[in-house]
């Protein structure tokens, strides 16, 4: 059975397409600026090397008319026909709380996704662009819509609402949902089986730590919280986005810099976190860099940046009443190697003890912990993919 896995955003797509007999990846790439100048489709190709392919892509049907046709090619395709494709999955942003699991899409499951494009205008609108492209495309082939929040929709009312007047929730929906869902629940089923033991029996932080980054507390094998929130802009600090602030200080640094609220959104988003303290650039790497050639304001954004990620280890251990094992994920999760011991020094009254020489590792499953640490801490690289990749498979048999 072969499935495409697609993730639409504004002007992206990002594609894989696998053989689930045995699960490998028979290709994957990308397509950038759609309804842009310039826009192309980058892949991988089995052997490692990547090729960049333009081609104007004045729309979403286009963006993935044009990775069908990059499947079929002769030069770089993996497939003859568009028949060997037997489904389509979609990762979805935000699910609110119509979607608590992936479902098969029909009429209703894209009005719901549509009806929620005010919690998440950008990514939902993007979802949408991709399914009913795919639905001109190749209107017999099911398609199934996987939803990031979806995992974390076992928190209890107690962790998810915000205290604000009740009616707002009940009337505009406005609480915690989470998101990276889909990685979480990867990660800590993973790292399980890694344990050798059932994902009922653990109490789990997962760190999913990239340029978006959030945490999670998952005790028998249910999410307890997460640090993201209505929006992926809440918890720890980003990239480019500030994570948690005090709401007066918003309405406050509004008032004083004269930003509407889209402006003062975009400013909490695209020009904050480590990017808006180091004043370099919202990549870990050139912070890193930065800081070890004496950039003041550089080392800052990495103590804060660290500070943070221990502060949700901590809240989220007392939340479930102990934690048996920690997993860090992502690209920075999984890559530097400096975040994750600085983000867990001084835990070791939890029992978390890492181990400097087995964390000098990188982009592979490894656990950094101690011999004698009484936590278990791992890195476990996502795989979101093969996540949607299985749930579209499960659906699809089963419909």
């Amino acid at each position: 059975m072969k499935i495409l896995v697609l993730n639409c955003g504004s002007s992206s797509i990002k594609y894989k397409l696998y053989n689930m007999d045995d699960e490998s990846v028979l290709a994957q790439g990308g397509v950038e600026r759609i309804g842009l100048d310039e826009a192309f489709l980058k892949l991988t190709l089995p052997n490692g090397e990547k090729k960049t392919l333009m081609h104007d892509m004045p729309d979403h049907k286009e963006g993935v008319n044009f990775v069908f046709q990059t499947l079929l090619s002769k030069e770089y395709g993996a497939i003859k026909s568009l028949d060997e494709i037997d489904a389509v999955g979609h990762r979805i942003v935000q699910g609110g709380d119509l979607f608590e699991k992936s479902c098969i899409v029909t009429k209703e499951v894209e009005d719901g996704i549509e009806s929620l494009c005010d919690l998440a205008p950008v990514h939902n609108a993007g979802h949408l662009k991709g399914i009913r492209a795919v639905d001109h495309l190749m209107p017999t082939v099911p398609q199934v819509t996987v939803f990031d929040n979806a995992f974390h929709s076992t928190m209890p009312d107690y962790a998810y609402l915000y205290a604000v007047p009740y009616e707002i929730y009940e009337k505009y929906h406005v609480r915690r949902y989470g998101f990276h869902g889909t990685s979480h629940r990867y990660v800590s089923h993973r790292l399980a089986e890694l344990l050798g033991k059932d994902i009922k029996d653990l109490k789990i932080i997962t760190c999913h730590i990239g340029n978006g980054a959030s945490v999670a507390a998952i005790k028998d094998g249910k999410v307890m919280d997460t640090s993201m929130g209505l929006t992926p802009l809440a918890g720890v600090m980003m990239g480019s986005r500030s994570g948690d602030i005090d709401a007066s200080a918003v309405t406050y640094i509004m008032e004083k810099l004269g930003k509407k609220p889209q402006e003062m959104a975009d400013y909490l988003n695209k020009e904050s976190g480590v990017l808006g303290i180091s004043g370099i650039s919202s990549d870990m790497r050139d912070v890193e860099n930065a800081a070890n050639e004496g950039n003041e304001r550089a080392k800052l954004a990495l103590k804060m940046y660290f500070y943070r990620i221990k502060k949700y280890i901590g809240a989220y251990a007392a939340a479930m009443g102990g934690v048996d094992a920690i997993a860090f994920t992502a690209g920075v999760g999984e890559n530097q190697i400096d975040m994750r011991k600085e983000s867990c020094e001084g835990l070791e009254f939890l029992g978390i003890k890492i181990d400097d020489a087995k964390n000098n590792t990188r982009g592979k499953e490894a656990e950094i912990s101690t011999d004698d640490s009484k936590v278990k801490v791992w890195v476990v690289p996502t795989d979101e993919e093969i996540v949607i990749a299985r749930d579209t498979m499960n659906l699809v048999l089963n419909k």
